[in-house]
């Protein structure tokens, strides 16, 4: 089980309000935590290297530069050289990290990364600016207004993003498949992130949305459940997950929602140099749905703690995973306070589903894989065809019963429905949900 420690908050993901810093110094309470030792003598060369740049740099450089900007652009340049992830947070980065994980902070509402000196998009997030202007997964943001991404850090194009709500910005963004740059305008906005969304999709099977993994994901997937159960007036056989386009979270949240679907065995493991980095999660002896099938949805936009709750899921076969190749973020990032309000950080472990696989760079492998298309439904015919029923003196039905044209009539209005919804991946995994109900019946 997790061992508590006060100055550790272990984060993962790759949010817009975590990607704002890009490195710092360590300050990590010598009583919680181990210090590795190094038993290599110190690099006297390198740095008496390093200070003679230093001091070139305060004598020669066209304009003064601070002793503080200089040292923290060293730690910074120190810890980007490790990971796309290992950053340093100022004391206001610091503290949009912790709102972040609690659910609002401000901004355009996109997860995003570093790739080639441009801004990736990882994910954008649900009902947010960035979503409803039409930002998609694996967008290239190659201009901020009028100012080119390229040799920007990634705490400097944030800078940029962020600003007064209602204020707006000009992205110009390249997307494979597309000719041109688009130009997208986004209205800046308080995100505010409802994590967990649910509904059903028709009568015992619901659907369940899980957008991030915040601090309260674990109770409002309970919460969601049991709606589902009252609105449905007994128990689900069958529910899609939908972890696509999250990119994850707190690591308990992931822990919880494994949790809540797996009655006994490992969730996830995590291991590292320190001692505090090597975890182990187990389930309890409980299942909400008590055993009813599940169908997880993923794509390239699914990183982190999603990867953990599929995987997981996967390996325990309690879910059928269906969708795309996850984005393949496997590594823990602790959350270093600094002695100066600041905090680093830092990835210090690497996690493993409970078969032993690190999703590190390789990502989530689905079930059953489905490519990116629109369901919809064909236009409606003029000409009704002809039926049996339909000619003159057919034969009747010895056994039909009363509520036979009642059934018929709910039998077509259902599959309306599903042809009526836009989402193949729901459509496909409602599909295989019924299937598996027969099965089992």
């Amino acid at each position: 089980m997790l061992k508590k420690k006060s100055v550790f908050i272990l984060f993962l993901g790759i949010m817009l309000g975590v990607l704002v810093g890009t490195c710092g110094s360590v300050f990590a309470d010598r009583d919680n935590a181990e210090v590795a030792t190094d038993t290599e003598a110190l690099p006297f060369e390198d740095l008496r290297t390093f200070t003679e740049i230093f001091g070139r740099i305060k004598r020669d450089y066209v304009e003064p530069v601070s002793d503080k900007k200089l040292l923290e652009d060293a730690i910074r340049g120190m810890l980007s050289g490790l990971d796309p992830h290992s950053a340093y947070l100022i004391a206001e980065e610091y503290q949009e990290l912790k709102e972040g994980t609690t659910g609002q902070f401000g901004g355009l509402g996109i997860e995003v990364t570093m790739e080639n000196g441009f801004v990736k998009v990882v994910s954008p997030i649900d009902d947010t600016p960035a979503q409803r202007a039409g930002i998609k997964t694996g967008d290239l943001i190659v201009r901020l207004d009028d100012q080119p991404v390229k040799g920007m850090s990634l705490n400097d194009a944030v800078k940029i993003m962020r600003g007064e709500p209602g204020s707006k910005i000009l992205l110009t963004v390249v997307r494979e498949g597309e000719e041109a740059p688009l130009k997208i305008i986004i209205t800046r906005d308080i995100i505010k992130v409802k994590s967990v969304k649910s509904r059903m999709l028709e009568k015992d099977y619901g659907y369940v949305r899980i957008s991030s993994f915040q601090s309260r994901t674990g109770e409002s997937l309970k919460e969601a459940i049991a709606d589902l159960k009252k609105e449905n007036a007994s128990n689900l056989k069958g529910l899609v997950l939908d972890l696509r386009n999250n990119p994850g979270g707190v690591l308990n949240a992931a822990v919880e929602v494994s949790d809540a679907f797996i009655k006994s065995g490992l969730i996830v493991y995590t291991e590292g140099r320190i001692e505090n980095s090597e975890m182990r999660f187990n389930a309890s002896p409980d299942d909400i749905i008590e055993g009813a099938p599940i169908v997880v949805l993923i794509n390239a936009g699914s990183a982190s703690a999603s990867e953990i709750v599929a995987g997981a899921l996967q390996d325990q076969k309690r879910a059928v995973i269906i969708g795309e190749k996850s984005f393949g973020k496997g590594s823990v990032q602790t959350i270093l306070p600094t002695s100066n309000g600041a905090a680093v950080k830092l990835t210090t472990a690497r996690y493993y589903t409970p078969s032993g696989r690190s999703i590190q760079a390789e990502g989530i492998e689905p079930d059953i894989a489905l490519a990116r298309v629109k369901l919809e439904s064909v236009d409606k015919s003029e000409f009704t065809p002809v039926k049996e029923s339909d000619l003159s003196h057919h034969l009747t039905n010895g056994n039909k019963r009363k509520d036979e044209k009642t059934n018929v009539e709910q039998t077509e209005k259902v599959k309306e429905e599903i042809l009526e919804l836009k989402d193949y991946a729901v459509h496909e995994a409602l599909t295989l949900l019924k299937g598996i109900s027969i099965m089992h019946r």
